[in-house]
């Protein structure tokens, strides 16, 4: 239900806002967005007014993107099964071919569509222009799944430069230009260190990373990188969550100064996380 806010009350919001709209007016913020936190389209919706909310106020906004639902169904409906190892999609030739056609195409635009609908400017590409992502085959038995090599990051410092949110695809090409299916969120921490970013958060469908994952009022809210291994050791960081937090600290290691994995299903969770005290999600420093 829509809550009736009295004017006065909207102006002490948007007051309370002003000292985090000045923390982040012009600093780089990128936002890896995928997997099943885009199937909700409220949500999805939501996400984008977001983040033409943060682009309006002067935050230079990147948004990375995955899709591997729609990989998966596209698949499904062509008589392909989907093959997974180690939490990657075993991705052969015509895979690859079906990875860029939703990435680059029905994804990226309808992405960029909604983001230009909500009042941003936004441009789609994918790591293929410009060579963005650079990559080299990271398992044989993966086929064409690739880790990343190099970033060229000057087309998407062009578009910011130029006004608009870079909306990016994560595929790859090698130097022989064979086209790669990239992990997103990989591409992600790769993307946001060349950027020197700000924040780097990853929107997902769980709370964060949870102490006991059978209980939701387990979150920790900050961890350092030395706590985050002790973490692995300890085995509190398990199965899914292995690779976001390694993505983490790669961000951190790579240049970003925070890095956060979120609930990408709570309702208005990035500003929640950037322009109040409450955050959102587990903080890695």
């Amino acid at each position: 239900m829509k809550k009736d806010f009295s004017n006065a009350e909207r102006a002490q919001i948007l007051i309370e806002a002003l000292p985090y709209i000045e923390n982040y007016r012009g600093e780089v913020v990128v936002v890896k967005y995928g997997g099943n936190a885009m199937i909700n389209d409220q949500l999805r919706e939501q996400v984008m007014e977001d983040l033409v909310l943060l682009h309006l106020i002067g935050v230079k906004v990147v948004l990375v993107h995955g899709g591997g639902p729609e990989i998966s169904d596209l698949m499904n409906k062509l008589g392909k099964k989907a093959e997974f190892v180690d939490g990657l999609r075993v991705t052969d030739k015509e895979t690859v071919d079906i990875v860029q056609m939703v990435l680059a195409g029905k994804v990226n635009k309808s992405l960029v569509n909604l983001l230009q609908t909500k009042g941003g400017k936004a441009i789609g590409i994918s790591g293929l222009d410009g060579r963005l992502i650079e990559c080299t085959p990271k398992n044989e038995k993966l086929g064409y799944v690739g880790s990343v090599s190099k970033i060229n990051i000057e087309p998407v410092t062009d578009l910011l430069e130029k006004g608009y949110i870079p909306v990016i695809s994560t595929i790859g090409c090698d130097k022989a230009g064979n086209t790669y299916n990239i992990n997103g969120d990989t591409a992600a921490a790769y993307i946001a260190g060349a950027l020197e970013a700000k924040r780097l958060l990853m929107l997902t469908d769980i709370a964060g990373v949870l102490r006991d994952k059978d209980d939701p009022e387990s979150l920790i809210p900050k961890l350092t990188v030395v706590e985050a291994r002790q973490l692995f050791d300890q085995k509190v960081i398990d199965g899914g969550m292995i690779p976001k937090v390694e993505c983490c600290v790669t961000a951190l290691m790579r240049g970003v100064r925070k890095a956060i994995i979120m609930d990408g299903r709570v309702p208005h969770s990035i500003l929640m996380e950037l322009l109040t005290d409450e955050g959102a999600g587990t903080m890695f420093v």
